[in-house]
């Protein structure tokens, strides 16, 4: 692997239940390092996630951290980033599905105009998505 690209997401304190769910989601490996094993784990906020990591079987790998203590949570941090998901997996659809859950639909998951199924929704931890199932391929059939 030379390089990838990971969307790296923050959080208010919210971050070990964030990728949790992402976990349930996705599936695959979660590891999370908090304040506390790198510094003083008597500190206050020692139990906030310093980094957290999930590597899925489809290859996707989010990044996680709570705000470190001391510092305010930055709400402009996404500064207009949305995570996309996109394939003809239709594992895909129930990604939608579970992600909506308790989030905010702000585009219905439909059928769009270049034959996609496409919709966009906000989780209920204020990351924005946009997933996008395309047909399968006619590769390998």
């Amino acid at each position: 692997m030379g390089a990838r690209l990971n969307p790296y997401l923050a959080f208010p304190g919210t971050a070990r239940e964030a990728m949790t769910f992402y976990q349930q989601v996705f599936g695959g490996d979660l590891t999370i390092s908090t304040f506390g094993e790198f510094g003083d784990p008597g500190a206050d906020g020692a139990d906030g996630v310093m980094h957290a990591q999930l590597e899925t079987p489809s290859g996707f790998v989010l990044m996680a951290s709570d705000t470190p203590p001391g510092q305010d949570h930055d709400t402009s941090q996404s500064g207009g980033m949305t995570v996309s998901i996109s394939g003809d997996d239709e594992a895909i659809r129930g990604y939608w599905q579970t992600l909506a859950d308790g989030g905010q639909v702000t585009m219905p998951f439909e059928k769009q105009m270049w034959g996609d199924e496409f919709g966009m929704l906000t989780d209920r931890f204020g990351v924005p998505w946009m997933i996008n199932l395309g047909p399968a391929s006619a590769e390998g059939s």
